[in-house]
């Protein structure tokens, strides 16, 4: 079976990249996601226990919770240490139940796959990418979103070039999302054979 990494920087379209693999019968697990049904479930009691006030009825408040952490590495590195073992326990349960059900390929949606060195757990990265003038705009278009905050935030994540070299496969969606259904149904072929690491 193939695993293959997803991940790109903010406002690069990856979420919808994510849309287009699943729309070609490939099971995709979303970090994220599994992040946000995490802090209505497991890992309510645990945070609530190391970021005491950050529930609301029963489930994490995330508004609060950035508030206490965001600007605290080591603060960040708690609640890291909480909530990364439970997204890998949800992670490996997709795993195994795509190999048992004889799944050819797989997708981890992983914002930060190579920032927390989560390539090594993956056959072969897709980064998704576009412009710097095209990820601006999308950005600046979320509601709450300044110049300022999206600086702050392409500052922390690894450059776009960067994540472009090391990637087996480039997904640019900055043409247009028709063009890049295109460019996932070549790597939807290209992966589909038997499981074996890609090198490079």
């Amino acid at each position: 079976m193939w695993i293959l990494g997803l991940t790109g920087s903010i406002g690069m379209g990856k979420s919808a990249t994510a849309g287009l693999f699943r729309a070609m019968g490939v099971p995709v697990h979303d970090a994220d996601a599994s992040v946000h049904a995490l802090y209505r479930g497991a890992a309510v009691e645990p945070v609530e226990a190391a970021f005491p006030g950050v529930t609301r009825d029963g489930a994490i408040d995330r508004a609060a919770l950035g508030a206490r952490v965001l600007a605290d590495p080591e603060a960040m590195k708690r609640l890291e240490t909480i909530v990364h073992p439970l997204v890998r326990a949800e992670e490996e349960a997709f795993l195994a139940k795509a190999r048992g059900a004889g799944v050819r390929l797989v997708v981890l949606d992983i914002p930060l796959l190579f920032e927390t060195g989560g390539a090594g757990r993956v056959d072969a990265v897709a980064v998704v990418s576009a412009s710097k003038a095209v990820q601006r705009a999308r950005v600046l278009e979320r509601a709450g979103m300044t110049e300022e905050k999206f600086e702050t935030i392409v500052a922390k994540q690894m450059p776009d070039a960067e994540k472009r070299r090391r990637a087996h496969f480039v997904i640019d969606t900055g043409r247009g999302f028709p063009a890049a259904a295109h460019q996932v149904a070549g790597i939807v072929r290209a992966l589909s054979g038997p499981g074996r690491r890609v090198t490079g």
